[in-house]
């Protein structure tokens, strides 16, 4: 029982009172909007919009298709 004690007593010394009240400093929302304003797709793998993984996941699904017509039915499914 000591044990438990002195761990509570350890645990309120390094961890500090959280205040109910407690709001962010600034608002954040403006911040998250700049940043998705920045963010406006010119990377150099970005061609019109596809990315090239994009286009491999595509071009996998046509393989698999033209491989394995019985799947179609199952790709189509999970669509």
């Amino acid at each position: 029982m000591n044990d438990e004690v002195r761990m509570k007593k350890l645990l309120k010394q390094a961890v500090r009172p959280v205040d109910v009240r407690a709001e962010p400093a600034r608002d954040l929302w403006p911040a998250v909007l700049r940043r998705i304003d920045q963010d406006t797709g010119t990377d150099a793998s970005v061609q019109s919009g596809w990315l090239w993984l994009d286009g491999a996941l595509l071009a996998g699904l046509v393989v698999l298709g033209v491989s394995f017509p019985t799947t179609i039915p199952l790709l189509l499914y999970y669509l």
